[in-house]
C-alpha cells in the first residue's frame, strides 16, 4: 500500500470473500489531499486493488463538486463511453459527468450490470455523492461471480438453458424522455438524434432491431449472452439485466414480464427470477452515502442497484470504456 497517503480501512457493511474485503475502502489521514493527484501517482496500485476487490469506495477526500468529480474521473485516464442504448434518463452535468438514473425516489432500481443489454457496455463506472440522501438511497453492490455460482448450484438446468440460448430484451420507447419512469429514456436521447434513419443506423450498430409504432418505437435486443466469462479473473459472471428487466422495466408502455425472455423466445420462470433477486439482495453490500464519496466499480465484476430514498439526494455518474 502507498505509505502515508492512502489508508485501506474496514467498515461494518463490508463483506469478505476468500479473505478479500468487498468493497475496498480508501481514505486518508491528510487534510486536503487532492485525490486526482494521488490517483495519477498510484494508478497501478489502485488498479490492482480494483482487480482484487471489484469495487473501491474513496471516502473522506475533498471532492466537493461535479467539477471535482470530473477531475477524479479524468485522473484515471479511462476512455469515456458515450451513453448510447441505455435505458435510464440522464442529464449531462459537466465534462464526463452525468446524473445517475433520475427515476422517482420512491422507486427501487433493481440489480444490473450497466448496459448489459447492449454490446457496447462500460468496463468501469464511477458514482459520486454530491448531496447526501435524506434517508435510504444507498447503491447496493454485489459480486457477479458469486451470483453465478449460487444460481448454478441452485438452478443448474436454468443456468444451462441461459448459457445455451442467452436472453432477448424488449422495450418500448416514447419519443421524448419520461422522468416518471426508471426506463423512461426516449428514442431521441437513447440514440442521440432526432432523425429516425440515424436512430435505425445506431440501433443496427448495437445489434438492436427497431419497430416504429404510433407514438414511439419497440426495440428488440438479442439474443445476447446472459453469462459471460471474465478473462481478467478467469471466472464466469452473471452479466445480464434479467432481474432488472423482469422486475423493474415497468411504465405506461412496458410490461416487465414481457421485457425479457430466453433468446429462443420462451418465457422465463417467474419463481427462478424472483429467487435470483433474493440471492442478489442476500449477497449485496449497501453503504450509506456521505457527501464527497466516490465509488469506482468494475462493471465486469459487480452488479449495482439503487434503494428508494427520501430526498434530497444527488448522486452523479460517469461511464468509461
Amino acid at each position: 500500500m502507498p505509505e502515508n497517503l492512502l489508508t485501506q480501512v474496514g467498515i461494518p457493511q463490508q463483506k469478505h470473500f476468500n479473505g478479500v474485503p468487498f468493497p475496498a475502502v480508501l481514505n486518508t489521514d491528510y487534510i486536503n489531499l487532492q485525490l486526482p493527484k494521488i490517483i495519477k501517482e498510484q494508478k497501478s496500485w489502485i488498479g490492482s486493488l480494483l482487480h482484487q476487490s471489484g469495487a473501491i469506495l474513496f471516502t473522506g477526500f475533498p471532492v466537493n463538486s461535479a467539477l471535482d468529480f470530473n477531475d477524479v474521473v479524468e485522473a484515471f485516464g479511462y476512455e469515456e463511453l458515450p451513453y448510447v442504448g441505455g435505458a435510464a434518463p440522464r442529464t449531462n452535468v459537466v465534462g464526463r459527468v452525468f446524473t445517475s438514473n433520475e427515476s422517482p425516489p420512491d422507486k427501487k432500481i433493481p440489480f444490473h450490470h450497466e448496459m448489459a443489454q447492449v454490446p457496447a457496455y462500460p468496463s468501469k463506472l464511477f458514482f459520486f455523492c454530491d448531496v447526501e440522501p435524506g434517508s435510504g438511497g444507498e447503491t447496493p453492490i454485489v459480486l457477479s461471480h458469486v451470483v453465478y455460482e449460487k444460481m448454478k448450484s441452485k438452478y443448474p438446468e436454468f443456468v444451462e438453458r441461459l448459457e445455451e440460448h442467452g436472453l432477448t430484451y424488449i422495450r418500448v420507447l416514447g419519443e421524448d424522455d419520461d422522468p416518471s419512469s426508471p426506463i423512461g429514456r426516449g428514442w431521441k436521447s437513447t440514440f442521440l438524434t432526432k432523425d429516425k434513419s440515424v436512430a435505425e443506423e445506431r440501433a443496427a450498430n448495437l445489434g438492436m432491431k427497431l419497430e416504429w409504432i404510433e407514438d414511439g418505437v419497440k426495440t428488440v435486443m438479442g439474443p445476447i449472452p446472459g453469462i459471460k466469462f471474465n478473462q481478467e479473473r478467469q471466472q464466469k459472471i452473471w452479466f445480464n439485466s434479467m432481474v432488472a428487466a423482469y422486475t423493474g422495466w415497468k411504465d405506461a408502455r412496458n410490461d416487465p414480464v414481457k421485457a425479457v425472455t430466453f433468446g429462443d423466445g420462451q418465457p422465463l420462470p417467474a419463481e427462478v427470477v424472483h429467487d435470483c433477486l433474493s440471492i442478489l439482495e442476500d449477497e449485496s453490500v449497501a453503504i450509506p452515502w456521505k457527501k464527497g464519496d466516490v465509488l469506482l466499480i468494475d462493471n465486469l465484476a459487480v452488479l449495482h442497484s439503487r434503494k428508494s430514498f427520501i430526498p434530497p439526494r444527488r448522486v452523479l455518474a460517469s461511464l468509461c470504456k
